[in-house]
């Protein structure tokens, strides 16, 4: 078992350090062109892979490429295109939903405040940042995906549970700077590194300040708490 720093910035400090050393280049691995292409495929992303998603959308975006062709799109023309991500009846109701007030309130343009997208039907907050940062390079607050929820409380970063309270606990500890990045690096490392199940703890760079290794001890899987 790791042992974390003295203080949360000190950690985070450390981890970041690391984490870009170790993954340079992270950033977003869905592929869109515009922010309309960048909101959808972000609203298909839950709860399913990036690569399933990028599949998927490289015939969907060649099939609707404004807000009004898939708000008049047939709902069961629209779910049956997106038929292989997971929800996809419900994703093909909200995608319709919110690109109808798109049109209807913002002119056909995807809108750049936090407020308006998370107006939008199915836009949460952690939609709203992706599309902020990733398609008006506006930075209001920490993508917390299940990679960050998982990461940041194994490392001992924030013990809080819910998505919400994660983010606005990070955003007291993460530089500001960093905070765009610091989803991209912990996405990077969940998937190379520090798996929701058996994660590779050994050959982990975070090893020696990580609270919840299993080098030494057992850990619970499911909450990133060691015991025994």
């Amino acid at each position: 078992m790791g042992q974390p720093l003295d203080s949360r910035e000190a950690q985070v400090t450390e981890v970041l350090d690391r984490l870009y050393e170790t993954y340079p280049d992270t950033t977003i691995s869905l592929r869109f062109s515009n922010r309309l292409e960048l909101l959808v495929a972000v609203m298909l992303s839950a709860q399913c892979t990036d690569e399933r998603v990028n599949s998927v959308t490289e015939e969907l975006f060649d099939t609707y490429r404004t807000p009004e062709e898939y708000a008049n799109a047939p709902q069961e023309e629209l779910a049956e295109a997106i038929s292989s991500i997971t929800y996809y009846n419900n994703k093909a109701k909200w995608i319709r939903s919110a690109c109808a007030t798109i049109v209807e309130e913002h002119d056909g343009e995807v809108p750049d405040t936090m407020d308006e997208l998370t107006a939008l039907t199915g836009v949460g907050r952690k939609t709203a940042n992706v599309v902020l940062q990733h398609g008006h390079d506006v930075v209001e607050g920490i993508v917390v995906d299940t990679h960050v929820q998982r990461i940041s409380r194994r490392l001992g970063i924030t013990e809080e549970e819910t998505p919400q309270k994660i983010e606005q606990d990070l955003m007291t500890v993460v530089p500001e700077a960093d905070w765009q990045q610091f989803t991209h690096l912990l996405i990077s490392h969940g998937r190379a590194t520090c798996t929701a199940i058996n994660p590779e703890c050994a050959d982990c760079v975070l090893e020696d300040v990580c609270p919840s290794s299993k080098v030494d001890g057992d850990v619970d899987l499911a909450s990133g708490e060691v015991w025994g």
